[in-house]
């Protein structure tokens, strides 16, 4: 099987980068990751990166510099998808045409509701009965490229930010890999 190269930016722990390492060395999984970006050089999902051998960039503030930086580096490894796993940073317009193939990202929510930061804060203010996250493409409007697919749960009287967060994320797991697989086939 051919496998499509891939790039995976991140921000924090990595729980989403674990999973897709993990499918994308199964044979009839349809992506290769070549590359992990990182906007925090703290970050925890660097460490699954280097233990898979996956190179890494990690980005410093200066918002132009690296992505000049990153498309480089992205065409070196000729990279045809980006993957957005929890990274928390907004791609420019600029970076988003220069790119010119897919970018597909994970919100913790469903889509359209609730985009951008505070997800889970502001789905229990406003009492919602569900939520979950969208697997989505990026465009140059934030939150609003054509979804892809979105799973849900519903809310519990219990539930806290805390315990929405966890749910969620279990959600997308396996929501991430169902859209690539929905995409590349």
């Amino acid at each position: 099987m051919v496998k499509i190269n891939t790039c995976v930016f991140i921000s924090g722990k990595g729980s989403n980068l674990r999973r897709l390492i993990l499918n994308s060395n199964k044979y009839n999984f349809p992506i290769k990751i070549k590359l992990v970006v990182c906007s925090n050089k703290k970050a925890e999902g660097l460490k699954l990166a280097k233990k898979w051998s996956i190179p890494c960039l990690i980005l410093n503030n200066k918002q132009s510099f690296s992505e000049n930086k990153v498309l480089i580096k992205l065409k070196f490894h000729k990279i045809d998808l980006i993957l957005l796993a929890g990274y928390m940073k907004i791609l420019s317009k600029r970076f988003i045409r220069s790119f010119g193939k897919s970018i597909i990202n994970i919100h913790p929510s469903l889509l359209p509701k609730f985009k951008g930061l505070n997800t889970f804060e502001r789905v229990l203010k406003k009492k919602e009965k569900k939520t979950g996250c969208t697997v989505h493409f990026v465009n140059e409007k934030l939150d609003a490229g054509k979804i892809i697919l979105r799973k849900f749960f519903f809310i519990e009287k219990e539930d806290n930010v805390s315990s929405l967060k966890k749910k969620t994320q279990n959600l997308e797991y396996n929501a991430f890999s169902e859209a690539i697989i929905r995409v590349v086939k």
